[in-house]
């Protein structure tokens, strides 16, 4: 019959034991609040080749904190490549300036018009190179998601989610309409990173 052998531990190998067993326990246990709380400062983007919105805001605060606004305005007689030039240097002054850690965009979109669509393609891509290069994760928010969750209706007017994310950030004047949209998504993106979120906003 084989010797029967034991092998002890000390009580400081035990406790260092018990710690390590309990970290795992916990990190298995993040929710997406914890998410929210690492990321308390959130860029929202609404791309367009003439005028991308953006807004930054600091949440942990009741209403959450305005940080910065503003839309990246190019004149129509600008060549495409002059505007995602502007559009990239512009993005990459607010990143660094705030240091968000993550971003919301607006969502692709059917448009009837193909060029159109290639053009806010371009803005976007643009927008979203800055963003990705900063490191920071980036959610893309359909248009209409956006409208549900801060107006609650999907076919809302801009004006109407305007004025809801001026009433929402306490702010002393109306918005304009391209920031206030990049404002809105970075609102909608701390609603869906809640505990209570049941459709979280999808990662590119």
């Amino acid at each position: 019959m084989a010797d029967d052998v034991r092998v002890g531990i000390s009580a400081r190998q035990f406790e260092q034991l018990q710690q390590r067993v309990s970290g795992k326990k916990n990190a298995a246990k993040k929710t997406p609040e914890d998410s929210a709380v690492l990321h308390s400062i959130i860029i929202g983007v609404d791309p367009s080749l003439r005028g991308t919105g953006f807004g930054v805001i600091r949440l942990g605060k009741n209403p959450p904190e305005t940080l910065d606004q503003g839309t990246i305005k190019c004149p129509k007689k600008w060549d495409r490549s002059q505007c995602l030039a502007a559009i990239s240097k512009a993005l990459r002054e607010v990143v660094a300036r705030h240091k968000p850690t993550v971003c919301a965009i607006e969502g692709l979109f059917y448009a009837q018009n193909v060029k159109t669509a290639l053009t806010m393609g371009e803005a976007r891509g643009a927008a979203m190179a800055v963003i990705a290069e900063s490191g920071l994760e980036i959610f893309e928010i359909a248009p209409r998601k956006v409208k549900q969750s801060i107006v609650g209706y999907g076919n809302a007017q801009k004006i109407a989610v305007a004025k809801m994310v001026q009433r929402m950030l306490a702010l002393k004047e109306l918005p304009a309409p391209d920031a206030a949209d990049a404002l809105a998504l970075a609102l909608t993106h701390s609603h869906l990173h809640n505990r209570f979120a049941i459709d979280p906003a999808q990662k590119i």
